[in-house]
Formats: structure tokens, sequence, C-alpha cells
């Protein structure tokens, strides 16, 4: 039986397979399909009435009425809509639920990419140390909640409380390309870092974009050594690549975090008189951060919304009422989010004097709107109150064609049927290390596969453009459920490419249920992110349960590498030859290659050294 949403999609949009291929609108066809499978109950005899839920009959409209023009798509301006939350969480554990906080209750389904920069995140030495073995309670909740609507994590970066977390839809995943994070100290003069500055930049559809989640100096008197430290961490953070080497090089810059600017001259009884009879605006004239916009060079061209919410600093903590303690702090909007467009001055233009310039008009193709600004006061485990704010950037898409496109049959009833093709764009820089993974629809992040292949290529077809690999029946979950398959990129680090939900329906007789999941954990893995226990919330139309085939005892398959990653750390020092086979690793291969005997149902893979150093992910 085909799966029900697939079904659909076919009476929808007949030719979706050809718009894989040659549509750059592919995109609004993944989500109108993802999306309604994830909106969709879990048994299919509730299927709505309704082709895809009402709240994305637009999407379903754009993609049929762009179906057959490719001729008109390159001038077409697309929507890309970010969702960015700043929080001080003051050490605190997270709260039992953060869905107003993300929107999921009043979601639009439009929302592409998650922005959560975190501060203070609790770094005592034991927490921070559990924090490095297992994942860190804040990505674990964010992803927990994130994952079951399609977001996947593409990146971290952690440094010591400062975290940020960015979250994809997983058809973006082949678009976002070059991603890097930096991170700055700042306290005690830079060798402490409590204060600073922790980036992630990347390419989104070729426009490139820098998220920089920052914490400042505190206390009213230091607003100059505020902005001293914001202009040392624009110059310290450089990153690799011609397309952008500073933090203000890139298209569009979001900053955000507890940037601690106070509200000047007025005491604390004329602050929360104005707070309490709603008169925000005499406030803003004595903001620091306003005030030094009109004086500081560093500030020039960041914008920001109005300031329409109470001041988010200090509250009693489980309260919503501001400071009562001994230091009666004055309440201030420390919390802050601000954007900034890459101006490009028009040819014959001086260098600017005087007076700022607007940059509108001016700007590298990208228009930023900003739909609202934002505090939220239910939220008391800190003594902040966490901001968010949402934006839709408008930009044509200069990207458009995966790096990897991979192709598969609408349903595996077999382990025959287990077999995807691929084919990759000119001089892609293909490695021997890249890999397919097989993951469940609401996977959290590119390690949690149900299994994996080795996209390895022989001399004898390296110039073949289309390639094919095979799943065995040890990497193959039993029973139904949604999947995808994603290529991995290990020189980019990323996953390059990915293909529709598809249905696996294998046999379930004979299983064994005391094998654990295949996103169970090891010891030998030291990696936050991987080595959670990963909890299947998949919203597929049947629910499934995977279990692992393990032919080996447990202290022999320890004794074997259980990821790509593993694999490669573990082939490097065993032999210099690359792997010789195209197909799924299994565990009855010879011990003399133990890369090739590894399996993702013995643990999860291993995070590279270089991505783990600063940060927590």
């Amino acid at each position: 039986m085909k799966s029900p949403v697939l079904m659909v999609l076919r009476q929808v949009v007949p030719n979706h397979l050809t718009l894989q291929q040659s549509n750059p609108t592919l995109r609004l066809v993944l989500k109108v399909q993802a999306t309604t499978r994830l909106g969709l109950p879990q048994s299919p005899t509730h299927l709505p009435a309704s082709p895809v839920p009402p709240h994305l009959n637009p999407h379903a409209q754009r993609a049929l009425s762009v179906a057959g023009t490719a001729d008109t798509q390159a001038q077409i301006v697309e929507d890309f809509r970010v969702h960015i939350i700043t929080w001080n969480v003051g050490s605190a554990t997270p709260p039992d639920d953060i869905t107003s906080l993300l929107g999921l209750n009043v979601g639009d389904g439009n929302t592409d990419m998650y922005i959560i920069g975190l501060q203070e995140v609790n770094s005592m030495i034991n927490k921070r140390l559990k924090d490095v073995l297992f994942t860190d309670q804040w990505s674990e909740v964010c992803m927990e909640r994130l994952s079951p609507f399609g977001y996947v994590l593409v990146t971290s970066q952690r440094m010591q409380g400062l975290l940020l977390l960015v979250f994809a839809k997983y058809f973006h995943l082949p678009f976002l390309r070059g991603v890097q994070t930096e991170t700055t100290r700042t306290g005690l003069g830079g060798y402490w870092g409590n204060k600073g500055g922790v980036s992630a930049r990347m390419s989104v559809f070729g426009h490139t974009i820098c998220f920089l989640n920052c914490h400042l100096p505190a206390h009213m008197e230091n607003s100059d050594q505020r902005m001293e430290d914001f202009e040392s961490i624009l110059q310290q953070q450089q990153f690799e690549g011609q397309a952008a080497t500073g933090v203000l090089d890139h298209d569009v810059v979001f900053w955000f975090g507890d940037l601690n600017f106070r509200i000047d001259d007025l005491d604390m009884q004329v602050v929360k008189s104005a707070i309490d009879n709603n008169k925000l605006p005499m406030l803003w004239e004595k903001d620091q951060l306003n005030m030094a916009k009109d004086s500081e060079t560093v500030l020039e061209g960041f914008h920001e919304g109005p300031l329409k919410f109470p001041p988010t600093y200090k509250f009693d903590v489980g309260t919503d009422t501001y400071d009562t303690s001994g230091k009666k702090r004055k309440p201030a909007w420390t919390d802050r989010i601000l954007w900034r467009l890459r101006a490009t001055a028009p040819s014959g233009t001086g260098v600017n004097t005087g007076k700022r310039s607007s940059i509108s008009g001016l700007t590298s193709g990208t228009k930023v709107t900003q739909h609202y600004y934002r505090s939220y006061m239910e939220y008391t485990v800190s003594d902040h109150k966490p901001v968010s704010s949402i934006f839709t950037l408008q930009f044509p898409y200069k990207v458009d064609i995966p790096l990897v496109t991979i192709t598969v049959e609408d349903e595996w009833n077999s382990i025959a049927d287990a077999t995807a093709k691929f084919k990759m764009v000119p001089n892609f820089a293909r490695s021997s290390w890249d890999w397919i993974g097989l993951y469940k629809v609401g996977f959290k992040h590119h390690k949690d596969y149900v299994g994996y292949v080795w996209a390895k290529q022989e001399e004898a077809d390296f110039h073949r453009q289309e390639h094919q690999v095979t799943f065995t029946e040890e990497e193959l979950p039993k029973g139904s459920g949604d999947f995808i398959l994603g290529y991995y990129s290990n020189n980019m680090s990323t996953i390059v490419g990915v293909t529709e939900p598809f249905q696996i329906q294998l046999p379930t007789s004979g299983l064994d249920n005391s094998s654990s999941d295949s996103s169970d954990f090891s010891s030998e893995d030291d990696s936050t992110v991987v080595l959670m226990k990963t909890r299947s919330r998949s919203p597929s139309p049947r629910k499934s349960k995977h279990c692992s085939r393990r032919s080996v005892s447990r202290s022999h398959s320890r004794s074997r590498s259980g990821s790509p990653e593993q694999a490669k750390m573990k082939m490097l020092n065993v032999t210099d030859d690359s792997p010789s086979s195209n197909t799924t690793t299994t565990k009855s291969e010879s011990t003399e290659h133990p890369a090739e005997g590894s399996s993702s149902q013995t643990s999860a893979p291993k995070e590279k050294e270089k991505d783990r150093k600063g940060s927590g992910l």
C-alpha cells in the first residue's frame, strides 16, 4: 500500500519528480509535502479532506502556479523567514514548555530557520563536564521541540555560558553552505569566556548571513566598555573563504544577546512609573544603545525595531516583578535583536563623510522585514525575560540546485528495494568518506540516522554520471515509517542533498525486539549532540519501532567503529586505502578493516576534532 501522503502529492503535483531535477521552486513543493506529512495524525484513516492543511494552501498554490514556468524562475524573489530568540537564562534549567517562545502554538508553517542565542547557560565545572559527555539540557529541549516539525540542527557553538543554536527545515540543508562558527572571549581582558561573542555564518541560497550572539559587560557605567568589546569581537572574528571574511562583510548580519545597555539619567521610580503607565517612548531616549547609534561608527547601518515591550531586566526569579533585592537594579532593555544589511555603494559614489547615510536601496539585493519584536513575561526561570523577533528575508535564489541529487523509489517493501541513485554537479569535491544516511522524518541532526552507506567512488565509475548505493538488511528499520536519504559531504561537513520523504514498509515477523534503538549511544563517543538517547518523534502516518539487528555480542560490537566518523578515524590507523565498496557496511566483514565493519546500529558517530574546539556540541 502506498503512503497516503505520496498518493496525495501525486494528485496535486503529478510531475514532482521532474520538478525535483529541473525546477528551482522544488523547495516550495517539498515544503508542501513535508509539512503535510508532519501535520497528519498517526493513523492514515484520519487523513484530512483537503490535500494540504488550510494554513499551507498558499504554499500549495504558489508551487502549482510556478510549476510550469521555468523560463521566469530566475526573476522570482523568494521569502525566507527567520525566527531569532535571545535569552539570558541565568544558569537555570529549561522550563517545562517552550512552545510559545518558539511560536509553535501559533505557527503558520512559514518559518524556515530558528536561531537561538542563550547567555549564562550553567557552566559550573561539574555541569560543564556533564555537557561535554552528554547533550546540554538547552540544546536537548530545543531539538526535542523543533525536530517533530521538520527542523534539523544545522550547527551550534558554545563558549562557557554562551550558546548559539541554528535550526533549519531539513529540505533547506543542501542550500546552506559554507557553515562556519567563531568565538571571541572578552572577559578578563580576553582570557575568560564569561563575556564575549559566538557566531555562525553561512550562505543561504547564495546569500551570506552571519548570526552573532553576544554577552557584553554589565553595569550602568560600562557603556563605553560595551562598545569597545563589540568592536573587538567584530575585529577578531574572521572566517575562511573569499565570500566573507569578517562579520560585517556578510550580506545580512543579525546581532543579538544580552548586550547589557541600560537606561541613563532617570532614577528607579521614574523608570517604573513610565513602565506602569505604558510611557515607554520616554525611556527610549535615555537608552544607552539608542544614544550610541548617533555617535558610534561601528553601529552604522544597524537597525532595531521599536521597543514596545517592557524592559526585560531585572526581575525577581519566579515572578514578573522587577528587582526587589538589596541591589534594586533599575529596569533596562538589556536583551536586544538588531540587524544590518551590507551596503554596496553605487558606482561613482565617493567615500561617505559627515552624517551617516541611509543604506536603504544600496544593499546586496536582500530586503529584510521585521514582523514583530517582543518579550515573554510568562517565563520566570531567570531574572531576564526572553526576547524574540521574526524576520522575512526577500531575495532571488542564487543557488537553487543541490550539489548532489538523490533519487529513490516511493516505497521500500523488501530488502531488494533498498537502493538509491545519485548524481553530482560537475566539479563537486567528492571524498571517499562521503556517506548517505537514512533518516526518519523528524530527525534532529545529521548524525541522527537509522543507517548509512558509504558513497564511495571506484576508478571504474569515475566518468559515470549516475551512481548507485544499496542498503543491506542490517541498516534498515523493520516495520513501516516515513524516511528520507541525505548525502553527507565530508569536505563540507554538511548534508548537500536530500530526497523527498518516502515510505519503508518491511516485514515485521521474527524481530528481536530486545535490541536497542539505532540512536543508542556508546561510551566511545564523547560528542555532545550525538551522545544523547534519541527519541523517535516522527509524525508519520504510521507509528514504527526501530530495532537494531546486532549479530555480534555487545562487547564485540563496541570494539568496532560505529559510525562514518569513527570508521574514518579507525581506518586511518589501520590502512591508507580508502573504502573500496559503495555498499553498506556489515558486521561480518573481516576485522582487518574495522572501518568497513562499522554500523550505525552500534553507536552514534564521533564529532571531528575541529568541530569540538570551543563548542559544546
